[in-house]
């Protein structure tokens, strides 16, 4: 394969294009997330078709909490016999903070989450050092920057909202705001932004600060579009 270009979006096309094959990927999905669907169809995949199936936590709750993330975990494996007469080449549990979070119950086999893809992501572009922007808790958002620090890949600085809930509806604007809060030498120390989470919408941002940054800029929806492509390019995970 040629080299790569910089940029997340940029190795997502070149993927695509030297796709060897058709991929399914089974995505188990939030019950809540909208997200995931509407980020991943605009991606522009021609080699990779996305099987859908929903998840709902016996708390039948929303906002992430111990109880959501178990809920998730063991929803998981009854979501997935849903897609058993699909030929897969892989499943997703399309929730970041389900991957960095109690771990438990264990996951059907071969099912790995939006965080292990968020990791095979910033290992494919050589990212050591980075900074972290999400929707979540304090608390959560500090929890994956240890998870982070735990995978050897360095957290700068980090931002977030604060919510626990409702990510469908943050804005752009919210998003532009809290990538301001970002220390501009930790951004500029850098070699990525993360932008964690499946739940909020932001896809015109990681474009947008793609360009205006000069670095990759990966979000946890882009991170399982990546995942998938390299599958369709025959590329080690």
């Amino acid at each position: 394969m040629l080299p790569l270009p910089d940029g997340a979006l940029g190795m997502l096309s070149a993927f695509d294009r030297t796709a060897a094959r058709l991929v399914r990927v089974g995505l188990l999905l939030p019950w809540a997330n909208v997200a995931v669907e509407t980020e991943l169809g605009r991606l522009g995949l021609t080699n990779t078709v996305f099987h859908h199936a929903r998840l709902v936590p016996a708390s039948r709750t929303t906002a992430v909490d111990s109880s959501f993330w178990h809920g998730l975990r063991a929803a998981s494996a009854d979501a997935l016999n849903s897609l058993s007469h699909v030929p897969l080449d892989a499943a997703i549990l399309a929730c970041t903070s389900a991957g960095f979070s109690d771990g438990r119950p264990d996951l059907p086999s071969g099912v790995v989450t939006a965080f292990d893809a968020l990791l095979a992501a910033l290992a494919a572009l050589h990212v050591s050092r980075v900074v972290l922007a999400t929707p979540y808790p304090t608390s959560v958002t500090e929890a994956e920057s240890a998870a982070l620090a735990k995978a050897g890949v360095e957290v700068l600085a980090l931002a977030s909202l604060g919510l626990d809930d409702g990510y469908p509806d943050v804005t752009l604007d919210q998003v532009h705001g809290l990538l301001e809060q970002l220390p501009a030498s930790a951004v500029r120390s850098a070699d990525a932004v993360v932008l964690s989470c499946t739940g909020w919408h932001t896809l015109p941002v990681v474009k947008e600060f793609e360009h205006r940054l000069g670095k990759p800029v990966l979000s946890s929806n882009l991170a399982m579009g990546l995942l998938a492509a390299r599958i369709s390019a025959g590329v080690a995970l």
